[in-house]
């Protein structure tokens, strides 16, 4: 298997930037099309004017955000014998809206244990979290597997359950071709008049999501955000450049990076712990006050640094517990973290400004 970054046998992978391939499927630079200020082709000579501003533009790729610009990958709360916590998980979308300021809430991605909860356990998680949360956050349901049939079941399932748009996850191990691809997104775009957020991981899932597959795909009515895990900032501009595709950090300790090139916000594991103050990165960012930006970038490094030493879902559970809100024990072949490593994680956070209750751990 090739590396994130690289192309493997099948085409498979993000494509140089200099291949002529990839600049031959791009169309024309658009200027001048973003409301509320005005790009020429070309500056005039001796003119610095527009490398200096520092005020984002309002309109545009910067300026839409579909599903808002703060959202939170949610967990799926347990109880001790790992049954889905269905009152914790409202009391937790409680939070993750009112207290940690996020506009959206992903359901049932794999951070919220997908792989390892039924279809009945993911309506009924569905339903209530938009029943306590639906009316002040965009709830976007996780549907993608590696099964274009029961994606589109489970895009159909979430639609009657009240979800305001799709997550949909490349289809991992199976690793099918770029048309492949193409074929399974507009699928599952096809089977809801809901709109449609591609998560494009191929750490997980073992397949990139091409470039040119991305232009192809944004030609359709539905899809309209790409949640990139890629880390590959320069793929993704190209993206945006060419496409109306809006993007959303997927990789927490990139989000200052992808505000810069143009993403919209952030589709976040950390905001269970920390949301509000990526929600006031991002507002500052916007602002123009890129240099507050970068200053609660660098205060987070430790909560970025200690969330990602354990797997995502583990990580996300074992701070909340910290935190005394619903989270509970992960099923397998996910694991509990270790008490060593849950006292690390407890460093980092505390390192990095968040309040641990003071009765963790229990006795």
């Amino acid at each position: 298997m090739a590396d994130d970054n690289e192309t493997d046998a099948g085409d498979v992978g993000t494509p140089e930037l200099t291949s002529p391939r990839l600049f031959s499927a791009l169309p024309s630079p658009r200027h001048g099309d973003v409301a509320g200020r005005e790009y020429p082709l070309t500056a005039p000579t001796g003119s610095v004017l527009h490398m200096t501003a520092t005020t984002p533009p309002v309109g545009g790729i910067a300026g839409r955000a579909p599903f808002g610009r703060m959202l939170t990958a949610m967990i799926t709360p347990m109880t001790g014998d790992r049954a889905v916590d269905y009152g914790g998980a409202a009391r937790l979308a409680e939070y993750l809206v009112t207290d940690m300021r996020n506009d959206g809430l992903v359901i049932s991605g794999t951070t919220g244990e997908s792989p390892t909860t039924t279809d009945a356990e993911k309506d009924r998680l569905l339903r209530t979290v938009v029943e306590a949360v639906g009316d002040r956050a965009t709830i976007v349901a996780g549907v993608g597997t590696n099964d274009t049939a029961h994606s589109c079941e489970l895009a159909r399932q979430a639609e009657q359950a009240g979800a305001a748009a799709l997550l949909v996850v490349t289809p991992y191990y199976n690793k099918p071709p770029q048309h492949g691809l193409v074929a399974h997104f507009t699928a599952v775009a096809d089977a809801t008049g809901l709109p449609v957020m591609l998560y494009d991981i191929p750490g997980r899932t073992g397949t990139a999501i091409a470039t040119e597959t991305l232009i192809q795909l944004a030609e359709h009515p539905r899809i309209v955000a790409v949640k990139d895990a890629k880390a590959d900032l320069g793929a993704g501009s190209l993206v945006m450049a060419a496409t109306d595709l809006v993007f959303y950090c997927g990789d927490d300790m990139l989000n200052l990076p992808w505000l810069s090139v143009g993403a919209a916000g952030f589709v976040s594991v950390h905001g269970h712990v920390a949301g509000d103050r990526l929600h006031e990165m991002i507002d500052a960012y916007r602002a123009g006050d890129v240099s507050t930006a970068l200053a609660i970038h660098r205060d987070m490094l430790p909560i970025y640094t200690g969330m990602t030493r354990m797997q995502g879902t583990v990580s996300a559970k074992t701070a909340l517990g910290m935190l005394g809100l619903p989270g509970g024990p992960v099923r397998l072949p996910l694991a509990d973290a270790t008490p060593a490593e849950s006292e690390r994680l407890r460093t980092d956070l505390v390192a990095g400004g968040v309040k641990v209750a003071p009765s963790w751990p229990a006795p």
